[in-house]
């Protein structure tokens, strides 16, 4: 049996819109999308980003919502400290209706699982469309807590979630305090019984994150889900390794 990955799809931009004054919101559809199979929404495409070499940039993204013959992905639009934005952002901003992008994909999702007493959710505008899925999709009588870092306090989205979960919207540059997030999550008080945890933000700021769950509450990876989405000062690229070389002395 075959495992090679299918062929990238040709989708379309249909539509670009700002969902708040730092995200933006780009909705892909036409032909290319037949076939794509229903309910991704949280789980990832692969874009394939022009660069003008010839040789696409590869970037990975949520699928915020699915419709019929649409799908919608946002992108939290920031820059380096030299005001430099990525490749990603640079291609949302400019991206304009009729404009064709090849995407890979669907990837999975990586849910809140059922069952849980109490959920602990930590994460910044890179995961945020992530998250939005994930508490949408949370049964009625769920309770929990999200610490949610953004840029600015007009970027706060209306979140669709059970009564019982409370969402704590940090204003702060994502990345200019690492540590925001794991006091945060500390600082919270957490009922007894079942917890899981749901992580997804800056390395630094995992790291932290990951050092309260693991080591001080104990959780293992049946009971939480970390990651790092990016690297403040860093490249994708250099991202990339640093977090392989972080696997990999975890794993040693």
């Amino acid at each position: 049996m075959s495992t090679a990955r299918p062929a990238p799809r040709p989708l379309t931009v249909l539509a670009r819109r700002n969902v708040t004054p730092n995200m933006l919101r780009v909705t892909l559809g036409g032909p290319g999308l037949a076939g794509f199979p229903a309910g991704q929404a949280g789980g990832y495409l692969k874009l394939r980003l022009p660069t003008g070499t010839g040789r696409p940039c590869v970037r990975t993204y949520t699928i915020s919502a699915q419709r019929d013959g649409e799908l919608d992905v946002d992108f939290a639009l920031h820059a380096d400290p030299q005001g430099h934005a990525g490749p990603a952002t640079r291609w949302a901003i400019g991206a304009r209706t009729g404009e064709v992008l090849e995407v890979g994909g669907p990837g999975q999702a990586k849910p809140l699982p059922p069952g849980h007493d109490f959920y602990l959710i930590a994460g910044d505008m890179t995961s945020l469309p992530a998250i939005a899925v994930n508490l949408a999709a949370l049964p009625a009588e769920a309770r929990g807590f999200a610490a949610i870092e953004i840029s600015d306090a007009a970027d706060r989205q209306d979140l669709p979630c059970p009564a019982g979960v409370e969402i704590a919207w940090l204003v702060k540059e994502p990345g200019s305090d690492p540590d925001l997030l794991a006091r945060t999550l500390r600082g919270q008080a957490v009922p007894a019984g079942s917890l899981y945890a749901w992580v997804a933000c800056e390395f630094a700021a995992m790291r932290a994150l990951r050092s309260y769950l693991r080591e001080e509450r104990g959780l293992g990876p049946d009971r939480l889900y970390i990651s790092s989405y990016w690297q403040a000062g860093s490249t994708e690229d250099r991202h990339r390794e640093v977090k392989r070389a972080d696997m990999e002395a975890l794993a040693a």
